[in-house]
């Protein structure tokens, strides 16, 4: 028989999945809880009545008519209270802060963006800046600093977990940005730092867990490259945070030089500038020189297919590394930069093949998702909310 700690682990669990069934497909009567979830009838009933009483979800009995009983009695149904709670989502990148309010049933409640000169944020100033913006949201959506229980920021660059730290982004002028301690004192929230492509990887796995669970790897082309890794189904990021760091990891020592100072790292040979190359220079706007190269490749200029051939096949290459390592089930590739991914292709195949012995070339496969930005903050809540489903118990608590 299991111990106190070992049964009280497994209702926490029970019921966060219960929450996150009523997140993803609610509302939902009791008996769909136990066949979308898996547990006993006795389960769903102890811990919906838990959560009712903790003032986390609330009961109500449907008129619709596609909702009536056999004799035509309303449905009696569950649902989340929007206002048991709330989670902030920043999204920092290059002159830009991004800001969500999402409440506890997973709805956006408000939003605040806000554009920065270059050099407008720096090391010291940027947690000021944060502090201010989140306020700011927090009254224009008239919810109280108590109510949010969650701050999650993601940003461009390298990030470390434990220290709440960003060691380093094209986004913020310096090194070594304390995010979490500032964001803690101001808010008396939890607060977690992360990059990018681990809330995309995040958003892929609640929106389809089946399609995107076990182990898989997700790729983001665009300004920079980053990678997000999910290991027996869990999101994987290493002891500080700063694991799957594909972008700067060595493609060709004493190679092309990369923004980062060092010479050879994937990014130097992936990331839009790189791919944008073949194309004349544009000082204002480096997307339009991306799109300059596409056409280009798009009217058959030979300079530009061989170009993009060859960028596709240093990441055939990467990727064999990857395979080879953790053995994925599927390989994601997102991002503005994917729509490069028609002249890529053929290299990605050579690349593949070149760096993989056959027997490992066959069992994993390859999705080019089509980039949404809404990724980034969908990951941003589901891990949030996550958390908090494990351990709120309501309101005021």
């Amino acid at each position: 028989m299991p111990d106190k700690a070992d049964r009280d682990q497994i209702r926490r669990q029970n019921r966060s999945i219960i929450l996150q069934a009523l997140r993803r497909d609610g509302p939902l009567a009791r008996i769909e809880l136990g066949q979308i979830t898996g547990l006993s009838p006795a389960t769903v009933t102890s811990i919906t009545a838990d959560l009712l009483d903790q003032e986390l979800i609330e009961g109500f009995e449907s008129t619709a008519a596609k909702e009536q009983t056999s004799r035509g009695r309303p449905r009696s149904l569950l649902k989340l209270k929007p206002g048991a709670a709330f989670v902030v989502c920043i999204r920092l990148s290059i002159q830009r802060l991004e800001l969500s309010l999402v409440d506890y049933s997973g709805e956006i409640a408000g939003e605040l963006n806000a554009d920065f000169d270059e050099g407008e944020l720096t090391s010291d100033t940027t947690a000021r800046v944060l502090i201010d913006l989140v306020a700011d949201l927090l009254t224009r959506a008239k919810v109280t600093t108590s109510a949010v229980r969650e701050i999650g920021l993601v940003a461009q660059g390298a990030v470390e977990v434990e220290t709440g730290t960003i060691i380093w982004s094209p986004a913020i002028e310096g090194r070594n940005t304390a995010i979490v301690e500032p964001l803690k004192r101001a808010f008396s929230a939890n607060c977690h730092v992360s990059n990018d492509t681990n809330m995309i990887t995040e958003a892929l796995h609640w929106s389809d867990p089946e399609r995107y669970g076990n182990t898989f790897v997700v790729l983001l082309l665009d300004y920079g490259v980053g990678m997000g890794l999910f290991l027996d189904g869990k999101l994987f990021s290493g002891m500080n945070g700063k694991a799957a760091e594909f972008g700067h990891s060595n493609h060709a020592p004493d190679g092309a030089m990369c923004l980062c100072g060092k010479k050879g790292c994937y990014e130097a040979y992936l990331s839009r500038s790189a791919l944008s190359q073949v194309a004349p220079p544009d000082p204002n706007c480096e997307v339009s020189r991306f799109q300059a190269a596409i056409d280009m490749a798009a009217e058959g200029k030979a300079e530009a297919l061989a170009h993009f051939r060859q960028a596709g096949h240093v990441l055939g290459f990467g990727l064999a590394r990857i395979i080879a390592l953790i053995d994925p089930a599927r390989i994601v590739l997102t991002g503005g930069s994917t729509k490069a991914m028609p002249f890529m292709e053929e290299g990605l195949k050579a690349g593949l093949a070149s760096g993989l012995i056959d027997d490992l070339n066959q069992n994993y496969e390859i999705d080019v998702a089509p980039w949404d930005q809404n990724y980034i903050k969908r990951g941003m809540a589901a891990q949030a909310m996550r958390r908090l489903d494990l351990d709120f118990k309501g309101p005021g608590k």
